[in-house]
């Protein structure tokens, strides 16, 4: 089976980067897999995909070094299973709030005896290479995201649950769930608390510490010590390259200004 150079990288203690695909066109993430992102996420909860678009984006992705993966639309064993037999190397699972449902995400991700997931690799098996079997429940990461109050509370249990490769910060939840404004960022000593606490329980047990970002903060997120940072997104890099264009041609003026030459 193919190698998932993400789990190794984080093995090594080496920082990872992503870009988040939210829209449902394959071209373009054929065109993104070549840029040399470490992963590409497939959106299936907040992004327009479906999962015959799913689908569709992970065969985009086959020549691609960017390990493909999927946020799913939620802790639910029936999608994850599809997506990994789709060809994913690795689930994000939203809302992962104590422990019993970290552990309904991990079985969801392992066949047996780590694990309940069913087997039917209908893509995965053939796109990833010989050895998918017996492979999988090594190189398949299984990313539960936290963005809650409850999972701070559970924080130290959930971190404890076998078979947790990383845990992956919605940064805009966790605010609203801390009763702050949604965002990539936040000042506010409760946010800031939050970061502190995960990096600190992921660093304590080698599991990788993921978040969700933007260019401008992506940087200071490595800096913290997170190890899988998603950077941006295939929307927000066609609207900024776009953005960008427009302004060089008008000298720098507004880009929603119009000019007529």
């Amino acid at each position: 089976m193919r190698e998932n150079t993400l789990k190794t990288a984080w093995k090594a203690g080496q920082a990872t980067l992503g870009l988040w695909l939210s829209t449902t066109d394959p071209v373009g993430a054929e065109q993104l897999g070549g840029v040399g992102y470490d992963y590409l996420n497939v959106d299936l909860q907040h992004g327009l995909i479906d999962y015959t678009g799913a689908v569709s984006l992970l065969q985009a992705m086959a020549r691609s070094e960017s390990i493909p993966l999927c946020r799913v639309p939620w802790n639910e064993p029936g999608i994850i299973g599809k997506v990994l037999d789709a060809g994913a190397m690795g689930v994000i699972i939203p809302m992962v709030n104590n422990v019993a449902e970290a552990e309904q995400a991990v079985r969801a991700c392992r066949y047996a005896p780590a694990g309940a997931r069913s087997f039917g690799p209908a893509r995965a098996g053939g796109a990833l290479g010989p050895g998918y079997y017996p492979d999988a429940n090594t190189q398949i990461a299984c990313i539960p995201m936290i963005e809650t109050v409850e999972a701070l509370q559970n924080l130290d249990a959930i971190l404890d649950v076998p078979g947790i490769d990383a845990v992956y910060v919605g940064p805009a939840d966790l605010s609203i769930s801390l009763g702050l404004a949604p965002g990539v960022d936040n000042d506010h000593q409760s946010f800031v608390d939050a970061i502190d606490a995960i990096l600190a329980g992921t660093a304590k047990r080698g599991i990788a510490a993921g978040i969700h970002s933007s260019p401008d903060v992506a940087g200071k997120r490595v800096e913290q010590g997170f190890k899988m940072v998603t950077v941006t997104s295939d929307l927000t890099a066609l609207a900024s390259g776009a953005i960008s264009a427009l302004k060089g041609v008008r000298g720098g003026g507004s880009a929603g200004e119009k000019r007529v030459y």
